[in-house]
């Protein structure tokens, strides 16, 4: 039996980044980690489209949020957190770890906040000095809009705009420098295609300015200190090496597609999934969805869905968190997976439901999700 990952993080990673990664180590303090080390920061400003430096991690996507927060900001200062899920709830839990001022916003889980929202909270708040966002919040399936947002309190807000973008980067489009974001951190085992391990961090200028006054503890996760590494081509610390060259061939990857393609292709995945589960009479969870993940209800008498598709199918997915325990399913189409991947998903779908005696028309989920497929592809030519 085959297995296959369909979770939203980590994710499947390509064979030939496996390859690369199994080939005898290298140290880090040679020119040839460097100059593998140049390409991959050329290529994530490219992914994050923008001129500041990524500065990556060794770490967690959780030790890029907290980093964001420890170099940027003042013991005693308020930041607008937003709770709509398990990873917003995060923001809010490493604030107050920190000694911030927590002014949380709490949105029902399966839904965003919205700008009318935010701006409410500035009001109440006005010497806020940050806003932490999640541009998809994994344990829902809920995109956030990061760019209306952004647009929308800028000329107001001279504070720090913080964006998680963990699930977001290479799944949704992300323009740091033209949209006004001041810090964005994603992870390596999300749209980057490989093993969970390294986090990335992004500054703006402004971001960087509050660096200079930022009195919270850091030593490891002292951004300056990676800075001025980076800027000799290197890591303040020992990286994850055998990670980093992984990487460069997973940005290698994305670049040869084109960002807006890779935008395009998670777009039609999610559509695709969504348009099949729905014609097996499922009810989606969460809105806007993310193109990221796509979050289910079970179904009634599904209680054992997820460990049919397991033990039987090889099916691994994810389950709800919190609340959302027992009464979600989440279904990944991050990083690497095309429409025969979700087509996949959907035939065991079907036969896992035929398994558990559930009612549905045979064929229906391939066969929605190939005419969404079609259709959205067709969109996509170019037209001579």
């Amino acid at each position: 039996m085959k297995t296959r990952l369909y979770t939203p993080g980590p994710t499947p990673v390509p064979e030939g980044v496996m390859l690369r990664m199994a080939r005898p180590i290298i140290h880090h303090r040679t020119e040839e980690f460097k100059n593998a080390f140049a390409e991959v920061n050329e290529n994530l400003q490219y992914l994050f489209c923008t001129e500041e430096p990524v500065l990556t991690l060794t770490s967690s996507g959780t030790g890029g949020m907290e980093a964001a927060l420890a170099n940027t900001l003042c013991r005693g200062e308020e930041v607008i957190t937003v709770n709509g899920g398990k990873f917003g709830e995060r923001w809010g839990e490493i604030a107050t770890a920190y000694g911030l001022v927590n002014r949380q916003i709490d949105v029902e889980w399966g839904t965003a906040v919205t700008v009318e929202m935010i701006r409410e909270r500035l009001v109440s708040y006005p010497n806020a000095r940050a806003i932490c966002l999640t541009h998809s919040e994994t344990s829902t399936g809920v995109f956030t809009d990061i760019k209306e947002i952004a647009s929308a309190v800028r000329d107001e807000f001279d504070g720090l705009i913080i964006v998680d973008g963990i699930t977001a980067v290479g799944a949704h489009e992300m323009r740091f420098d033209e949209w006004g974001i001041d810090v964005a951190v994603t992870g390596s085992q999300k749209g980057l295609m490989i093993p969970p391990g390294l986090a990335f961090i992004t500054l703006s200028k402004r971001a960087w300015d509050a660096a200079e006054k930022s009195d919270l503890p850091s030593f490891y996760f002292d951004l300056k200190r990676a800075r001025v590494a980076y800027e000799k081509g290197d890591t303040a610390w020992t990286p994850a090496v055998t990670l980093v060259l992984g990487l460069r061939e997973a940005l290698a990857m994305i670049r040869s597609e084109g960002r807006e393609q890779v935008w395009r292709r998670h777009a039609r995945l999610a559509a695709g999934l969504r348009s099949g589960l729905t014609a097996l009479g499922f009810e989606l969870f969460g809105a806007p969805p993310s193109n990221a993940v796509t979050s289910v209800l079970l179904p009634e008498g599904g209680s054992s869905f997820e460990k049919v598709m397991k033990q039987k199918y090889g099916i691994t997915m994810a389950g709800g968190q919190e609340a959302l325990k027992g009464k979600i399913f989440r279904v990944s189409h991050l990083g690497y997976y095309d429409d025969g991947d979700m087509l996949t998903f959907l035939h065991y779908v079907e036969r896992t439901m035929s398994d558990l005696e559930l009612t549905f028309e045979a064929g229906a989920g391939v066969s929605a999700a190939q005419q969404t497929f079609t259709s959205l592809l067709a969109e996509e030519l170019p037209t001579s």
